[in-house]
């Protein structure tokens, strides 16, 4: 089994999924048209961002959370052909068989790790996990668990902390069940009972707030009145951020993380909350592949540093970054803003004109 075969196979299929409070993997089943990904992934929130291969981010339904099995299912993106991945047969599985997990660890896209199953049935928390030897790092979480037949037998789910490789991933064949029960109520804010295993929906829930069956409480993945805000630095970045036309929700990557387009260039933001700095990272375009225009580029590049001002140019890598820091306590929302919008334009500006002048070449992006 080549990993590698593997990521073609399943990358158009594979989706980055943020919030507010963090990042994770799901992946697509066109035989239900769900993407399927952890319950904690999604973290309690009906609307989560999403983004892959075949399209740009978007805004994507939460319609079923499991607590209990750690599964949660999203609507898919509508017009987009996404590829047809097979769930396989959890109970042909055996200790020893090779597995491929797949996901996003550490925002490091579409990454895969090579392993075997440790244990097929360990026992944890009254569920059968597959244990696995392939690393399940963080991002990774909501990826599917593949075998040597390009098939997915398992969500990956959790690890032990401190453990080495010590990685667990959900029978498929609990998935199967989960999807059977959702389809029927489709389109309704769905939870299953982490006590009894019964479906909670909008149309049966009791008081609002209680299981029908057995009375324990349960909370149904639906929309907020009224979104719960940010606060401190974060509010006021997002405020600027919506002041200069962009879509925060779409904007979020996980805690204090943002990311938008200013033409062709990628802006990352980050807060800094223990260091007490708002850094703003645009990614403009990648070196020239001709040798004898780097040492120009270099030249220009240094004089740029000593004419503008709030902003520095460098290389990290291939890519060409413009870069501004802003202390938090020195970021009211009018100077950030005037920081921001300047640092939008310029990385434009820049991007389109070092491919001109320079022969720099667009960045590669995953």
């Amino acid at each position: 089994m080549d990993p590698q075969h593997i990521i073609e196979q399943f990358q158009r299929a594979i989706i980055q999924i943020a919030t507010a409070s963090g990042t994770g993997t799901g992946f697509y089943v066109k035989e239900f048209n769900l993407i399927v990904t952890n319950d904690h992934v999604v973290a309690g929130n009906a609307e989560v961002t999403i983004a892959g291969k075949a399209f740009d981010k978007a805004m994507s339904r939460v319609w079923y959370t499991d607590r209990k099995h750690d599964l949660a299912f999203l609507e898919a993106p509508p017009k987009i052909e996404l590829p047809e991945i097979r769930l396989g047969q959890y109970e042909g599985m055996k200790d020893g068989d090779r597995v491929v997990a797949i996901g996003h660890p550490y925002g490091l896209n579409y990454t895969a790790t090579q392993g075997v199953i440790s244990k097929v049935d360990r026992i944890r928390d009254g569920l059968k996990f597959i244990q696995i030897d392939a690393a399940i790092n963080p991002g990774n979480s909501g990826g599917p668990l593949v075998n040597d037949s390009g098939e997915v037998i398992g969500v990956n789910s959790f690890i032990i902390k401190g453990g080495d490789n010590l990685g667990f991933a959900l029978p498929v064949s609990y998935l199967r069940e989960a999807l059977q029960m959702y389809i029927p109520n489709r389109g309704l804010a769905s939870t299953r009972c982490f006590s009894c295993g019964y479906l909670v929906t909008q149309a049966n829930i009791d008081s609002t707030k209680y299981c029908p069956s057995c009375g324990t409480e349960v909370t149904l993945p639906e929309i907020p009145e009224k979104e719960i805000e940010t606060v401190g630095t974060a509010k006021t970045i997002e405020d600027i951020l919506t002041d200069l036309g962009k879509n925060v929700r779409l904007a979020r990557e996980g805690v204090n993380n943002w990311s938008v387009k200013e033409g062709s260039a990628k802006i990352k933001i980050v807060y800094n909350a223990e260091n007490f700095f708002v850094a703003g990272d645009a990614y403009l375009c990648q070196m020239p592949s001709d040798p004898l225009k780097i040492k120009p580029l270099y030249q220009f590049l240094l004089q740029e540093n000593y004419r503008i001002s709030g902003m520095v140019l460098s290389c990290v890598k291939q890519n060409i970054v413009l870069s501004c820091i802003m202390y938090d306590m020195d970021m009211t929302k009018e100077y950030g803003a005037a920081s921001f919008r300047n640092l939008f334009q310029q990385a434009d500006y820049y991007d389109d004109f070092l491919k001109k002048e320079y022969g720099c070449v667009d960045r590669l992006e995953e």
